[in-house]
Formats: C-alpha cells, structure tokens, sequence
C-alpha cells in the first residue's frame, strides 16, 4: 500500500509553501488598499452626480468634510434610542399550543431492530 506521504515531492515543499503565504498576503494588502479608497471613490462619485444635477454648489478645494467621533456616537445612540421605542407594547403572557405529532418512521417501534432480525433459537 503506497502511503500519501511516500508521493510528495519534499524537495519543493518551501516552494509552494512561500507562494501560498505571498499570495495570501498580496490579496490582504490588495483588500486594505480596496477598503481605504472605497470612501473616496464613493465620495467623488456622488459629488459628480450632484453636480451634475445642480445641487451642490463647489465648496474650497482644501476643505475635507470631517466629522468627529463624538459626533458620531451620538448620532448613532440617537438613532438606537428612536428606533428602539417604536417596538409595539407586548403582553406578557406565553402561550403554548399543543402540536399534533405526525407519523415518522425514524421513531415508531414496528420498525425497530428486533423485529428485523431472525428470532432466537
């Protein structure tokens, strides 16, 4: 019996093992390059459309919209408070209705083992 070990080729193991771990370090640095442009991107897109349409009038070209972190967080805890009182009022009460079980073959006793098997002599 020929063993999965006795097949490798060891003699290129540091090979192929340098280039999966460059390829996967390529494709992180490729998804971070990715991640910190899509905001520009989007940014310049929206910004085109809106002037295109004449809703934006050019602000200074050195002026980068900024907003703080505070800001945002409360932004964000304004909008989690809104949304979390717009839950309807819930009684408490929990009610269980009865299911009525179907058949299943899996669990009923006329098909169980003993009574496929040859009786004891």
């Amino acid at each position: 019996m020929i063993h999965f070990l006795d097949v490798v080729n060891w003699s290129r193991i540091w090979v192929i093992t340098i280039v999966g771990y460059s390829v996967v370090f390529t494709a992180l640095v490729l998804l971070i390059f990715v991640f910190r442009l899509m905001p520009k991107l989007l940014n310049l897109h929206l910004k085109r459309r809106l002037k295109k349409e004449g809703k934006i009038v050019e602000a200074d070209a050195g002026e980068e919209q900024y907003i703080a972190g505070e800001v945002n967080a409360a932004i964000a805890l304004a909008l989690s408070l809104y949304f979390n009182e717009m839950h309807d009022e819930e009684s408490n009460i929990i009610t269980i209705k009865r299911v009525e079980r179907r058949y299943s073959p899996w669990s009923s006793k006329i098909y169980n083992l003993n009574n496929i098997l040859p009786p004891r002599r």
